[in-house]
This record gives structure tokens, sequence and C-alpha cells, in this order.
């Protein structure tokens, strides 16, 4: 049997000006302008810079109510043309805070065209005389180098590839011979295959001495035993004493495992953190500023806002310039919303990073870490009666400019534990501890994770050996037998 019966259902559905103004608040700095440029290029009515003159085009948009759904069906008729021509007083978004920091610098980063890696490697071949078999081979080598400077790929492979994609056919021994030149270029280590061969070439390139000799002997014939640093083994195999293995670890240590980063021109871009905020101490109180860059003089365009009054003083209305306004209503529209959009993104940024700084204002008038209090990112957003995804938007890509360096500001979020005192205690302050105690320690016998949580529990941090492996593991910190130093 069929039943029909009602049911009613709250949802709260965000519209696709929300959307955008949480992507806009998402953006960091650099970000920001590229979007504001592909606004300015898409709408026509939006434009960049100060106005000229404002006497007879001071639009106030906040009296428009009339939200605009592409959905819709509009009348030119319908549109109130005055809403958009008013001039009884200067717009909000004309107006300039003081809460933005100087920025003089260049908005644009010029890069040098150079030339790529592969390309400096071809370069060198120049020099060598090989055949035409001898040449395409050495090309495609090079062409396998990956950014690090390495071949990771077997010689079967590559010369499968060689027959099927450049139509030469060789053996692997030719390959092999090959290869053996393309390892005689710039920079020592080029053109490895693993890391151990990487290391034997860049050793047997240096002036031969006794230290030299020693370490192409261990990478030669022990280096599973040397990168699991099994010292004794190293000691007993070759009958050297603990001063020629050291001086043989130091040859080794100052060698390059990724040759190919050493190459300034291969083209990698180079990331620019642009800080969106900055923190400075005056008088002993911290000061806040957003970069001005994040500040844009928008305004709406004059020739457009000249097209509505040309309308508006039109007796006879033809069909196109009926269809021209409700076309400019859309483009004011939105020009309007993208200036109120930036104006909320400027307020969103500054409110959310001035409950940050004031949390953790010990921190930011010290430069101690383990000053750092513990932090979710519920507790900004109940401070700023904001929505915690909000707040986490800020927190992911942003970066504030310190005394202390330019630090990300999702690095000042933490959970708590309790100290014995039962106090909360931000887990940094505890990485923190662990990272000096570590760096204190004996390299000849590092402490083992269960001797780390003792330590940590004599200095008040009653955690666990497994807990102390995981803060270990995001230090990025090696367990004891690889901080092993001889």
């Amino acid at each position: 049997m069929l039943k029909q019966h009602l049911q009613f259902k709250l949802s709260q559905k965000l519209s696709p000006q929300q959307i955008q103004l949480m992507k806009l608040i998402q953006l960091p700095t650099q970000a920001f302008e590229q979007r504001i440029k592909q606004e300015l290029e898409e709408n026509p009515a939006l434009e960049g810079g100060k106005e000229e003159k404002a006497d007879d085009f001071d639009a106030e948009f906040e009296n428009s109510t009339d939200d605009f759904d592409d959905s819709e069906t509009i009348n030119a008729e319908d549109i109130n043309i005055d809403e958009y021509l008013s001039d009884d007083e200067v717009p909000d978004y004309r107006t300039q805070a003081n809460n933005y920091s100087s920025d003089d610098e260049e908005k644009t980063m010029p890069y040098a065209a150079g030339t790529s890696f592969t390309q400096h490697l071809i370069h060198q071949l120049n020099t060598y005389r090989l055949s035409d078999e001898e040449r395409d081979i050495a090309e495609f080598l090079v062409g396998s180098v990956d950014e690090s400077g390495y071949i990771r790929r077997s010689l079967s492979d590559i010369m499968d590839d060689l027959a099927f994609t450049q139509n030469v056919y060789t053996t692997e021994d030719k390959i092999e011979s090959v290869l053996k030149i393309v390892h005689q270029l710039d920079p020592a280590g080029v053109g490895a295959r693993n890391l151990q061969e990487c290391l034997s070439i860049q050793l047997h390139r240096k002036e031969k001495t006794a230290d030299t000799d020693l370490a192409i002997t261990i990478i030669d014939n022990a280096f599973d035993a040397f990168t699991k640093k099994h010292y004794k083994k190293l000691l007993q195999k070759f009958d050297i004493s603990e001063i020629q293995l050291k001086d043989a670890i130091t040859e080794i240590e100052h060698l390059n495992p990724k040759p190919g980063g050493s190459y300034a021109g291969n083209n990698r871009i180079v990331e620019h953190v642009v800080p969106d905020f900055a923190i400075k101490i005056v008088d002993g109180e911290l000061e806040l500023t957003l970069n001005g860059r994040n500040a844009p003089e928008l305004h709406v365009s004059r020739e457009y806002n000249n097209m509505l009054k040309g309308y508006k003083d039109a007796k006879d209305k033809s069909k196109s310039q009926k269809d021209a306004v409700i076309f400019i209503k859309q483009k004011l529209d939105a020009a309007k919303w993208f200036i109120e959009a930036i104006k909320q993104r400027q307020q969103t940024l500054f409110v959310t990073m001035s409950a940050i700084m004031h949390y953790q204002k010990d921190y930011f008038l010290t430069g101690d870490e383990r000053q750092l209090k513990p932090m979710i990112l519920k507790d900004i957003a109940d401070e700023i009666d904001m929505d915690v995804s909000t707040v986490s938007r800020v927190a992911n890509s942003k970066y504030v400019d310190t005394p202390y360096g330019t630090k990300l500001i999702k690095e000042f979020f933490s959970e708590s534990m309790k100290n014995d005192q039962g106090e909360d205690v931000s887990t940094r302050e505890i990485k923190k501890i662990l990272e000096t105690v570590i760096e204190e320690e004996n390299k000849k016998k590092p402490l083992t994770d269960e001797a780390l949580a003792k330590i940590l529990k004599e200095k008040g941090y009653p955690i666990a050996r497994r807990t102390v492996a995981k803060y270990r593991e995001q230090l990025d910190i090696p367990v004891a037998r690889l901080r092993k130093k001889i």
C-alpha cells in the first residue's frame, strides 16, 4: 500500500558566493594576487588601481539587496538603476585601513631562462669524440637522468627503449661502456644507478689519499655495513683504527648524494614564500599587520556606470539596449560581490591571526617553542565565533613573519598532554625537549627510545616509548643505531 506524507527538514546550503569566499580565504598572498588578476581579466566592470576622479562616481553598492542568480529571468524594467548610480557618499571599499604593512617589493618575480640540466649534460657530451651510435646512446642516457642525477632504469629496459623509440639496436655491454662516459660528466656522480655507485664515482674522481682510498674500499666492498653503521665490523674487516675509519667516514660525508640538485640551472621552480602577516614587538607589545598585497585597490568601471546612465536617460529603449543593461547588471553585481568578498577576506584573516597571536602571546614575545600552549582549531574558532573550517583555511596555507623567522601558521597548533603535575602542555613542547635531549646525547652511544622515554619522565613528562618513537619520526630523527658516530 502506498502512502504519502509531508516531512519538514531544515538543511543549510552554501550559496555560490559563500563557496567562492571560502576559496578566497584559503588562498595565500601570491595565489590571491593571481585570482585578482584573473577576475580583472574576466570582468570588464571591475578595475584595479586608484580612480582619477570620484566627483560623479561614488557608487554606493551596499544598498543593493537583490542577489543575482544566473538561473533567474530578468527584465530590464525590473532593474533599479538608481541603486547603481547613487552618489550620496564615498563607498566603504574605497576607504583605507591602517592595519596593513607597507609593501614596496616587486609583485612579479623574474626567472632567468638558463639551460636545463639535460641540456647542460648534452653540451658536455659535445667535447667527447663519439661515433653516431655512441652519441645516440649517450644522449638517450642523459635524457634518462632524473632531477637528483640518477638513472633509475635497468640497462635491459634502456636497450629495449633505444630499439623501439630511437631505432638503435645495441647491446647491454655497449650501453655500459657509454654509461662510463656519462659518469665522467659534471657534476660528479651524475648518471649513477644507485647511491653506492654515485658515491663511488665521486670518490674515484677525488685526489688520491689514504683517506679516499679507504673510503673507496668501504663503499665498494662494505656498503651495507657502512649504511647500517656497523662500525665494529668495518674495523675488524679492514683491520684499521677508529681514527682511520673516522677520517674515511668524514670523506664520505662530504660527498653529494644528489648530484643533480647541485646544478643551479636545472629549471626547477623555486618556491618563494611571501608572508601573509607580520608580527613585531613594539614597546613590549605585539603588533600584527596584514601584508599590503592582500588589500588591493579595486573599483567599478566608470565606463559601465556611464552605460547605465545612458540607458536611464534614453527615451526609446531598444531590445539591444535592454539586453545590454541586463549584461551590465550581471557584471556590476559580480564586481560588487568580489570587492565585498575581498573586504570579508581581509577581515577574516586579520581577526583569525590576531586571535592566534594573543593565544600564543608568550611564544611570540620570547620565541621559545616551549612556551607554545596546546591549541586546536576549535579553540580559535570559539574565540572569534567562526567555523572550524574557516580557521583551518587560514592556518593551512598562510605564513607569518615573526622576529624568529617566517613560520607556517598551522605549526602553532598542537594537541595537549598532561605532565606529572596534571597540567596541560603542548606536544610541541615535548617534541622540543626530545629534540634537545637527542642533540646533547653521546653520539657514540645514542639513546634508545626506551631511554628517551625514561629521561622525559624524569623531566616531568610521563609518555610511553611508542609515543617517543612517534614524536621522533615526526621530527625526522632516525633510530639510535643510525645516529651512532664513531
